[in-house]
């Protein structure tokens, strides 16, 4: 069982047009609408690959409706807690070439009270799961240690826990030492407080989290795979997509496929193989949809223990 918090869910409407022009009119050639939000998209991308998992989310106003309504539709279990305010929509501007152009709204302002009930339930539905994970950014109202918040109290009851995010709720989160972060490059950059221009400088900066308490640093690279690093190892695993429709939700398939490998007996290296295969197969698909079983065929990634730290990141 893996628990997924996301305190600022979506409905994402993904539409797909030629190509994007400043103050022009566009005809859509395509649109379609998900349940959104990083932890939802971890949920739902175990849930299609027979996954055991409950989402915690708030929701409110007919947006909230209408993202249980998709939620329900996918199969995924969830839990929600009411809030007073609207769900936010973001829309995902989409281009043959892969080009995504995000707009996102900021969602509902919480109060103490849902913030509050939005902790006690993760650590309900938390009994005896594999991992707890908090992912996402942070609606308006919510505190800046909530993720920190979240670590602590899993790990005070000896779980194990799992954050994605970025920014200072990010940066507070790592201070609580979770057992496991997966940081894009650009967030790992913003935590260490410099760039990262090559896979060795992103292995120097996993290893001082390492050294810190955290146990696995996962670090995703958008084309050129993605990086794991742990006291005892390091691994770099990647998949080529020659023919990518968007890259929405695709790190959130790769945090999905990580754990469930990692819940299901796999070491860390092979459980990024299946993360990054996860990931790989999300870019193949339109909007934020998540790979199902068969969308993985074909999907072949690589996985090398001694990686060249001299490659140059795009």
């Amino acid at each position: 069982m893996i628990v997924t918090l996301t305190p600022n869910p979506s409905i994402d409407r993904a539409v797909l047009i030629e190509a994007l022009r400043r103050g022009e009119v566009h005809r859509a050639t395509s649109s379609r609408i998900d349940p959104g939000g990083k932890g939802v998209n971890v949920s739902r991308a175990l849930a299609a690959q027979s996954g055991t998992t409950v989402a915690v989310l708030p929701s409110g106003g007919p947006e909230g409706h209408l993202l249980e309504e998709l939620l329900d539709a996918a199969g995924v279990g969830y839990a929600s807690v009411p809030v007073r305010g609207s769900v936010r929509m973001n829309i995902s501007v989409l281009e043959p070439d892969g080009t995504t152009t995000k707009l996102n709204e900021p969602g509902p302002d919480l109060s103490e009270a849902e913030v509050e009930a939005l902790l006690a339930t993760t650590l309900e539905r938390a009994t005896g799961a594999d991992w707890v994970v908090g992912c996402g950014s942070l609606p308006p109202g919510a505190p800046t240690d909530l993720y920190a918040v979240l670590v602590s109290r899993v790990r005070e009851r000896g779980g194990r826990v799992a954050i994605d995010s970025s920014g200072a709720s990010f940066a507070a989160a790592v201070a609580a030492t979770p057992h496991l972060i997966k940081p894009n490059h650009e967030e790992l950059a913003e935590l260490v407080g410099h760039d990262l221009p090559t896979l060795a400088d992103v292995r120097d900066a996993a290893r001082e989290l390492v050294s810190a308490g955290i146990e696995v640093v996962a670090v995703s690279l958008g084309g050129d795979g993605a990086l794991l690093v742990t006291a005892d190892e390091v691994a770099h695993a990647r998949a080529s997509i020659t023919r990518p429709l968007s890259t929405v939700g695709a790190g959130d398939c790769m945090l999905a496929g990580l754990l469930h490998g990692l819940s299901t007996g796999l070491d860390p290296a092979d459980a990024l193989t299946r993360g990054v295969t996860w990931g790989a197969a999300a870019v193949t698909l339109p909007g934020s949809r998540v790979p199902a079983p068969t969308d993985l065929d074909g999907i072949h990634a690589e996985l090398t223990r001694e990686p060249d730290l001299a490659l140059a990141l795009s």
